[in-house]
């Protein structure tokens, strides 16, 4: 079980954005304590150990001396702006992405996966479209989809348009050797950070986009908006980048990778859940999407929420020595990824990370 999608960082109070737009991030860092308890308690049950403790990417258990890796997620609230497009051919690869993301992170090659879609009515042409979405990710992130579930849920699930209300969630596996599990233990100081270019919003911060368009800009989903180029229910729908075939190569071809992470919900305090002591600072940001200022604008959010809220236009961060830049950035490049340096590790605090460009300190 990963850490809650939702920020629990003590840098300060979350701002009337996030909270109005319907996430209690306090309640459900209390909630989810209280979960943890019972689920650790299970721990001692099975003959294959569980490797980690709770809060990574992804866990990882013992079996045989295999290394399997396993994590799960979902598209949370992108359901509803597929809803509101009419248009379901892409929110699978986002599920598939959320999950294979995660995986590399712990060095594991992602292997299969199986999804959970409840709804509120079987209707078959939006569950065929589902499906293509999701064995397009599977194609990008070259893994099987071994099975699923179809949950029909009429007095629960409730959509934006009647009778096409969804949720859409998946589990992933994965393969590591034991003794190769990245924690990010080996970072230190003086190492680089590099940042992989995002698609956009990809499957965080959904909650905030739809209420600062939607609810109080007045945008509809067909909305064409100048400064994105495209309508508003396009640009949010835009799938979430998967990671996995330059994550891998990079393993494959470096003879160190300190740390591999996933930017999703909680921004760049994500790469405070590695294991090493050390802080971060970001330095050179390439300029954010034109999504991230429009919402900011459109809500007045400060800039610590729009960090701890939305990727901000970078997706997924690899650290490495820097004598390894140069060929961590080749490798991205050739799989047609955008990337740069972005920033690097410091000696401390810990858990802090330093953003230049917006002048805030994250601190987890």
């Amino acid at each position: 079980m990963a850490a809650a999608r939702q920020d629990n960082s003590k840098s300060g109070p979350i701002s009337p954005g996030y909270e109005a737009s319907g996430v209690n991030t306090d309640l459900a860092e209390d909630g989810l304590g209280r979960l943890v308890e019972h689920i650790k308690s299970t721990w001692s049950l099975s003959d294959a150990p569980v490797q980690l403790d709770l809060g990574y990417f992804a866990n990882v258990i013992d079996v045989g001396g295999m290394g399997i890796a396993i994590c799960t997620d979902g598209i949370g609230s992108k359901a509803l702006v597929a809803q509101m497009v009419g248009k379901y051919d892409t929110v699978g690869i986002d599920c598939v992405a959320m999950n294979v993301n995660d995986l590399v992170c712990v060095g594991a090659t992602p292997l299969t996966m199986v999804d959970y879609v409840a709804v509120e009515s079987a209707e078959p042409a939006m569950l065929e479209a589902i499906g293509a979405g999701l064995a397009e990710g599977a194609r990008q992130s070259n893994i099987t989809i071994s099975g699923g579930e179809i949950a029909q849920l009429k007095d629960i699930i409730k959509g934006h348009d009647s009778g096409l209300g969804f949720d859409l969630a998946g589990s992933a596996i994965g393969r590591v050797d034991l003794d190769k599990v990245n924690l990010g233990e080996s970072v230190s100081a003086g190492d680089v950070v590099i940042g992989i270019g995002s698609n956009g919003i990809h499957s965080n911060g959904l909650s905030l986009a739809r209420r600062a368009l939607f609810e109080i800009a007045g945008y509809g989903a067909d909305s064409h908006a100048d400064e994105l180029g495209c309508t508003v229910g396009e640009e949010l729908l835009r799938p979430t980048y998967i990671y996995v075939a330059e994550a891998l190569d990079v393993l494959d071809q470096l003879d160190q990778v300190g740390a591999l992470v996933h930017i999703t919900g909680d921004g760049f305090l994500n790469l405070t859940r590695i294991k090493a002591d050390v802080g971060f600072v970001i330095d050179d940001l390439p300029p954010a999407p034109a999504l991230f200022p429009l919402i900011q604008d459109i809500t007045g959010v400060d800039a610590m929420e729009m960090y701890h809220v939305f990727n901000m236009g970078i997706g997924f961060c690899l650290v490495v020595r820097p004598q390894d830049e140069a060929a961590a950035l080749e490798i991205v490049r050739g799989h047609g990824k955008a990337c740069q340096r972005i920033g690097y590790v410091s000696d401390g605090p810990a858990g802090h990370v330093r953003i230049e460009a917006a002048g805030i300190e994250m601190t987890r």
